[in-house]
C-alpha cells in the first residue's frame, strides 16, 4: 500500500469457548440476541460514519471473538452500511476471522455473498496433542476440511499457527511448518507462545504447569520460520505475517503505517482525527449504551504529539520495511540518538535512503531495541 489507508474494525465478543492462552475481549456462554446486536453494531457504525463522512475505506475487519458465529445477514448490513455511507472502491478488503469448529458450506458462502473476500482461520496447530493443549474445539481433520471449503469459497484466505508450544523441538516445527506451507495460499499468520495476564495459562504457567522452550530454542524456531517462509515465497512483512508478493493483510498494515481507524464493538478502539478512542469493553454494558445512545464510547481524547509518534515507532518497526524517509523524519524527535546511534553501530538497525528498519538480528529482540530508541 503506498499509503497507509481508513480501516473499520467490528469486534464480535462471543466464542464458544475462551482459549486458555487468549487475552483478547471474548466472552464463551452468553446467549445472544442477534437481531439486537446487529442493530446496534449498525447503529454505532452509523453514529461514526457521520463523523468521517469525508474518508475513504480501504478495509473492514470483523475480529473477535469469532466473528464466524455471528449470523451472515449481520455481516452483509455493516458491510452494505460502510459501502452506502462512505464512497469505498472497488478493492475494499473485507477480512472475516473464523473457527475450523463444524464450518457449514452454506454460511461460508453466505458470508462471501454478503461481502467478505478475505477469510483468515484460526487453526493454530496440525497435531491433536497441541490443539487439545491450546483448548481448540477442532481436530485437525475439520481444520484442513474448513481450510479447503475456505480456499474454494474466497479469493483471499490466511490462517494461523501458534509455535515454540512446550516440548516442541525444532524438528516437529520444521515439519509442522513444512505441511502449513504445502497448504498455504497467499498468507500465513506465525505466532510464538507467549504467557499473557489475565488467561488460563498465567496461573497454570507461574505454578509449574508446564513450561515453554527456552530461550535458544524459541529464537531458533523463530530464525526456522523465516528462512522457510521465505524459501516458500512467503517473506515475512512483519514480525508475525507473512505473505507473498502484494497478499499483505491491508487492515493490519493500516495500523502498522499509523493509519486512521474505526473500532466498533464492545472493547473496540478507534484513532483518527488525532483523537484515540475505546468503546465499553463488556458487552451487556456496551449494548445498553448503544441502545440509549447511539453509541458506546467509553474514554475519548486527544493524542498528545509526543505520544502519536511514539506509537508510529513501536508499530511501524513491526514491519519489514520499517519506517520510510518520511516517516521517519516526523518521528525522528522522539528518538534517543544515543540509542539510535548505539543500535545501529551494533547491527541492530539499518538507516539509509530507504529509512529506518530492523535487521534480521534487530527483529529477535524488538522490544529491547525500542527500549533504547524511547528511552
Amino acid at each position: 500500500m503506498t499509503s497507509p489507508g481508513f480501516g473499520i474494525y467490528i469486534h464480535w465478543p462471543f466464542c464458544l469457548s475462551k482459549c486458555p492462552y487468549c487475552d483478547f475481549n471474548s466472552h464463551a456462554g452468553l446467549a445472544v440476541d442477534h437481531g439486537r446486536w446487529r442493530k446496534a453494531l449498525l447503529a454505532e457504525l452509523d453514529h461514526f460514519a457521520a463523523q468521517t463522512p469525508d474518508r475513504t475505506p480501504t478495509s473492514v475487519f470483523f475480529g473477535g471473538g469469532t466473528p464466524s458465529l455471528m449470523e451472515p445477514e449481520t455481516a452483509g448490513a455493516l458491510i452494505a452500511m460502510v459501502k452506502s455511507r462512505w464512497a469505498s472502491g472497488p478493492d475494499l478488503e473485507v477480512t472475516l476471522e473464523a473457527n475450523p469448529t463444524s464450518v457449514e458450506a452454506d454460511r461460508f458462502r453466505a458470508f462471501r455473498d454478503a461481502g467478505v473476500n478475505r477469510l483468515s482461520l484460526g487453526i493454530q496447530a496440525l497435531d491433536p496433542e497441541s490443539l487439545a493443549f491450546l483448548g481448540r474445539r477442532h481436530s485437525v481433520d475439520e481444520a484442513l476440511a474448513a481450510l479447503s471449503l475456505a480456499q474454494a469459497t474466497f479469493p483471499r484466505v490466511s490462517f494461523d499457527l501458534i509455535y515454540s508450544r512446550p516440548g516442541q523441538t525444532q524438528a516437529q516445527w520444521r515439519a509442522e511448518l513444512a505441511r502449513a506451507l504445502d497448504l498455504a495460499g497467499e498468507h500465513l499468520s506465525l505466532y510464538q507462545l507467549t504467557i499473557e495476564d489475565g488467561t488460563a495459562f498465567a496461573p497454570l504457567h507461574a505454578r509449574g504447569g508446564f513450561a515453554l522452550p527456552d530461550e535458544d530454542e524459541a529464537t531458533a524456531q523463530f530464525e526456522l520460520t523465516q528462512e522457510m517462509c521465505e524459501r516458500a515465497g512467503l517473506p515475512a512483512y512483519e514480525i508475525s505475517n507473512h505473505a507473498r508478493a502484494n497478499a499483505q493483510c491491508r487492515h493490519n498494515l493500516t495500523y502498522w503505517q499509523g493509519g486512521a481507524w474505526l473500532g466498533i464493538g464492545p472493547g473496540a478502539h478507534g484513532r483518527f482525527g488525532g483523537e484515540a478512542l475505546a468503546q465499553t469493553r463488556s458487552p451487556g454494558p456496551w449494548l445498553a449504551q448503544v441502545e440509549s445512545q447511539g453509541h458506546a464510547t467509553e474514554t475519548r481524547y486527544v493524542l498528545d504529539p509526543a505520544e502519536r509518534l511514539s506509537e508510529l515507532v513501536l508499530m511501524g518497526l513491526r514491519l519489514r520495511n520499517g519506517l520510510g524517509p518520511a516517516l521517519l523524519a516526523e518521528v525522528r524527535q522522539v528518538l534517543d540518538a544515543e540509542g539510535l546511534a548505539r543500535m545501529i553501530a551494533d547491527g541492530f538497525l539499518v538507516q539509509d535512503a530507504r529509512g529506518l528498519r530492523t535487521t534480521d538480528r534487530g527483529r529477535l529482540v524488538l522490544n529491547a531495541v525500542l527500549g533504547q530508541l524511547l528511552a
